[in-house]
């Protein structure tokens, strides 16, 4: 799909999303805890981001080809239950990530997996196809990366955000290059 309205859409989504959403992680960790103010923030940020790598998807179908589609569906399905989480926590007043996680718990879990494995199944298909910047791609994959073992090891919260920010700023890449794409286009 060649849609200047959806590359226009999908550069800016993946630029704005993902900076909001560092900047709600930056928002928890210097006050110690959630906030109304942060979770709405955080919600905002997590609204298009199930339809992102779907969006990206789409504009390098030809390339990204089936792989590419299962790894941004998952994605998506993960972040759709993340957004929700966002809501649950605003609902039932829950002061920090820590609580969410217990109060989740497996289901919490189940979902940040499939973030893991939909988010390195696109970046394994993005990489094959060429089709985004290979440091784009490289930052996006070793967020992950560094998101998974930190769930499976004890660590500060801080750790995760950057784990979180690392990946962000690859989906950052992703961004811009689609938006200079757009510009080469017109």
């Amino acid at each position: 799909m060649n849609s200047p309205i959806l590359r226009r859409v999908a550069g800016l989504t993946a630029v704005i999303a993902p900076i909001v959403h560092s900047a709600t992680d930056a928002m928890e960790w210097a006050q110690g805890g959630f906030s109304p103010v942060q979770l709405w923030l955080n919600y905002l940020a997590f609204l298009p981001m199930p339809w992102l790598l779907l969006a990206i998807w789409a504009l390098h179908d030809a390339r990204l080809r089936g792989l590419g589609l299962l790894g941004a569906l998952l994605h998506g399905v993960a972040f759709t239950y993340f957004a929700h989480t966002t809501l649950y926590a605003l609902a039932e007043h829950t002061p920090d990530y820590e609580s969410l996680w217990a109060k989740l718990g497996a289901t919490y879990t189940v979902h940040g997996a499939l973030m893991v494995t939909g988010g390195l199944i696109f970046a394994a298909a993005a990489w094959r196809a060429r089709c985004l910047p290979a440091w784009a791609i490289a930052f996006f994959a070793v967020g992950l990366v560094i998101n998974l073992v930190l769930a499976l090891v004890p660590a500060p919260d801080i750790l995760q955000t950057a784990g979180t920010a690392v990946r962000n700023f690859g989906l950052v890449g992703f961004g811009v290059a689609i938006l200079r794409e757009q510009r080469v286009r017109e």
